[in-house]
C-alpha cells in the first residue's frame, strides 16, 4: 500500500489529527453536559440544558464519541511509534 515508511508515517500523523478533529464534538458534548448537570442548577444559556434526558443523553454521545477517540487514537500511537523506531534504525 505504501511505497516506504515514511510515507506510512505521514499517512498515520494525518489520521491521527483527523480522529482528534471528529473526536472534538464528543468532549464538546460531555462539557455541556457537565455543565448542565453541575453548574447549570436549572437555568443554563439554552433550553435544551434544562432538559435533564437531552443532557443525559448528550454525556451518553460524547462519552461514546471519546471511548471511539482513544481506542483509534491508541492504535495509531502504537502504530506511529512503530514506524518511528524502525525508520530511525534505518539510519
Amino acid at each position: 500500500m505504501f511505497a516506504n515508511k515514511q510515507e506510512e508515517l505521514d499517512y498515520v500523523t494525518k489520521k491521527i489529527v483527523k480522529i482528534q478533529i471528529l473526536g472534538a464534538p464528543g468532549a464538546i458534548l460531555v462539557g455541556l453536559a457537565f455543565y448542565a448537570i453541575f453548574g447549570a442548577q436549572g437555568d443554563a444559556f439554552h433550553p435544551l440544558l434544562n432538559n435533564m434526558d437531552v443532557v443525559y443523553s448528550m454525556l451518553v454521545v460524547g462519552g461514546l464519541i471519546m471511548v471511539w477517540e482513544f481506542m483509534s487514537f491508541w492504535k495509531l500511537i502504537g502504530r506511529k511509534k512503530r514506524l518511528q523506531s524502525e525508520l530511525s534504525e534505518d539510519y
